[in-house]
């Protein structure tokens, strides 16, 4: 059942919203030890929300457009009453939130209901959900594999049919990595259109926080009470210009990624191919701004209690704190020339096509991917593909391709989908006319499976 659906099942009286509740903290209870995605469940919150929204329907008042909906947060995510950890045990004696994170105040207002905090790698950095403190999560569709990360805990519930959207964020491909290798749909939206209030920083000239769902138009739903208006395109989405990214982005791909890029190229009728240039100095900046600003944030505490971090976060951090300013102004002279190149190329196309990952879910006992022939650190680089692009703040939509006939076909692979600032709609429409084509959409993990 989609989100719209379920919430007009609700409203109408034909779903009570306290029993969907009390059926979604069971399934909770019940399937997640086989995944690892929830380190929280809320349930006498979300039990007492639902008692208030069957209420409010009882007396025909309003409850919004996703009335009854559960949904989950990736624990760097504010929930009034309880401590926001972010993934580690470091703010374990920090106060309890006072209030919920802003964007969970519109869910709420809109009459969705919080039932679980998602687990995630330690403050963000990674992208793996490989996390010393509260275990790994494990992919949906092949429990030997990563979900990816850092937001894995966000991408997995939905892809295991946990929960109907989740939120989490996206530094350098936190939503579009995990998204991507778990088979679900993750947008980040435009750089700043969304509130960080509430939400644990990384790299807070970077960071943006957005939904996961199972289909394009669940994303739309909640996207539109996120970022409080319609985000319908009304333009024929066949006329787009479409360009495809080379390059960088058509380097190490698996077979079954190649065959799915094709595709829609294929699908589209005005396409043509786009390189842009200086992409691993792109990467490079990104590395060094997120090094840089994460480790300065946690400076103090790494002073004070550097052994109560996972040690490969802490290694990092520490790292990040000691790079020279000079590098760190280079980065941002890289960044913003990056930037500027992204928006000159959106004057000749509407939507730039790339890969989200090289391929599929690494192995937990193989954590590697194949980069020009070599094996490389999985957590460290699945990020090969976003990176580059979180430089420049523009939207993008990672989408999974429909199951291939190609290698491991029955594991998700996933696509970026990027348009110029404020453009969501465009993304959105374009994924719909490619999802009704049979080309973009992967089955979500069910318990008969």
């Amino acid at each position: 059942m989609s989100i719209s659906s379920l919430a007009q099942s609700i409203q109408s009286g034909r779903v009570s919203a306290f029993q969907h509740c009390a059926e979604t903290l069971q399934r909770l209870k019940e399937r997640d030890g086989a995944y690892n995605s929830v380190t929280r469940i809320l349930e006498s919150r979300a039990l007492d929300a639902a008692r208030k929204v069957d209420a409010r329907i009882a007396k025909r008042e309003s409850v919004g457009p996703l009335a009854g909906v559960p949904f989950g947060v990736k624990d760097l995510f504010d929930l009034e009453g309880h401590v926001t950890t972010a993934g580690s045990v470091v703010l374990n004696d920090t106060p309890p939130a006072r209030r919920d994170a802003e964007v969970v105040q519109r869910l709420c207002a809109a009459g969705a209901i919080p039932v679980a905090s998602l687990n995630m790698d330690e403050f963000a950095y990674g992208f793996a959900t490989e996390n010393a403190h509260y275990g790994t999560t494990r992919n949906p569709h092949d429990t030997q594999r990563l979900a990816g990360g850092s937001s894995g805990g966000s991408a997995a519930a939905v892809a295991a049919n946990l929960l109907p959207f989740t939120l989490g964020s996206d530094t350098n491909g936190s939503i579009r990595v995990p998204a991507s290798l778990c088979g679900v749909w993750g947008l980040r939206p435009t750089q700043g259109l969304l509130p960080l209030a509430g939400v644990y920083p990384f790299a807070s000239s970077l960071d943006v926080i957005g939904p996961f769902a199972q289909n394009v138009a669940d994303i739309r739903s909640v996207s539109e009470v996120l970022i409080g208006h319609s985000l319908a395109y009304e333009e024929d989405t066949s006329q787009l210009s479409v360009g495809i990214l080379d390059g960088w982005f058509a380097q190490d791909l698996s077979e079954g990624l190649k065959a799915g890029i094709r595709a829609i190229e294929s699908a589209c009728l005005h396409t043509k191919t786009v390189t842009l240039p200086e992409v691993a100095r792109a990467r490079a900046a990104s590395f060094v701004i997120t090094a840089a600003e994460g480790g300065n944030l946690h400076l103090g505490r790494l002073k004070t209690t550097p052994m109560a971090y996972d040690p490969a976060t802490r290694d990092r951090l520490m790292a990040g704190a000691l790079l020279p300013s000079a590098a760190v102004i280079q980065a941002q002279r890289v960044r913003n020339w990056f930037r500027d190149i992204m928006h000159q190329t959106f004057k000749k196309v509407d939507i730039l096509v790339a890969p989200a990952t090289v391929g599929p879910a690494p192995r937990l006992d193989q954590p590697t991917i194949m980069v020009g022939g070599k094996a490389v650190s999985a957590r460290a680089n699945l990020g090969l593909f976003t990176q580059p692009l979180s430089l420049a703040g523009m939207p993008v939509l990672s989408a999974p391709l429909a199951p291939q006939n190609t290698d491991n076909s029955a594991l998700p692979l996933g696509v970026q989908f990027i348009a110029a600032p404020g453009k969501e709609s465009i993304l959105l429409e374009f994924a719909e006319m490619l999802e009704r084509k049979g080309l973009l959409g992967f089955p979500p993990v069910t318990a008969g499976n």
